[in-house]
């Protein structure tokens, strides 16, 4: 079972890791377990979130949905109201829409990275006087918290991937669910198509 949230207090010791999501005051809990499931997929340590909203879960509780996934224990969930008295050296950028932000397409993205969200009915308001770095994502419509948090961590990816050519691989299986879970799913995929239970 996950622990709950990590809070730390103003006087302890940097504990960022970079790259890093930040979301400022959150509203919707479904929103930061989404966030926590984009982190994970895409090798993001760290979810921060500041704010009272979204409260922490008690002791055996959890965030809905996505939160309750095993896969993603390995990212760090901490709720604190200053996250940026606990990053060293890292470049935080915000991604918000404002005159004269750099549009995500040409961003390069800092190694040292940590990405900051505005709430689902707002803006980072003061939080933006520690960012760097503005960025954009153009869309016809604002998009969801979740799916902006997506698009930014999965354009840091691709990027990552033409420069370097190393790209995440899954490390978990899907396909298929056989009654016979010890079989090889993938070995007789054609012939089991009638039989699937489900994809996941």
């Amino acid at each position: 079972m996950k622990e709950t949230p990590l809070i730390v207090g103003k006087n302890a010791a940097p504990v960022g890791i970079y790259p890093a999501v930040c979301l400022i005051n959150p509203k919707y809990s479904a929103n930061v377990g989404a966030a926590l499931r984009a982190c994970s997929c895409f090798d993001v340590k760290q979810l921060w979130w500041t704010g009272d909203r979204v409260q922490i879960p008690g002791k055996g509780e959890r965030l809905p949905r996505e939160e309750r996934m095993k896969g993603y224990k390995d990212v760090e969930m901490i709720q604190f109201d200053r996250p940026f008295d606990h990053f060293q050296g890292a470049t935080p950028v915000a991604i918000e829409l404002l005159d004269n932000t750099e549009c995500i397409y040409d961003f390069e993205h800092p190694e040292n990275a940590v990405y900051v969200f505005g709430p689902e009915d707002g803006n980072i308001g003061l939080s933006r006087r520690h960012c760097h770095r503005f960025v954009s994502i153009p869309t016809r419509h604002c998009t969801n918290l979740a799916a902006a948090v997506y698009i930014v961590l999965y354009d840091r990816m691709y990027k990552h991937y033409l420069k370097t050519g190393e790209r995440l691989t899954l490390n978990e299986q899907r396909g298929f669910v056989d009654s016979d879970a010890s079989k090889d799913v993938w070995s007789d995929l054609k012939d089991k198509n009638k039989d699937g239970i489900a994809f996941i």
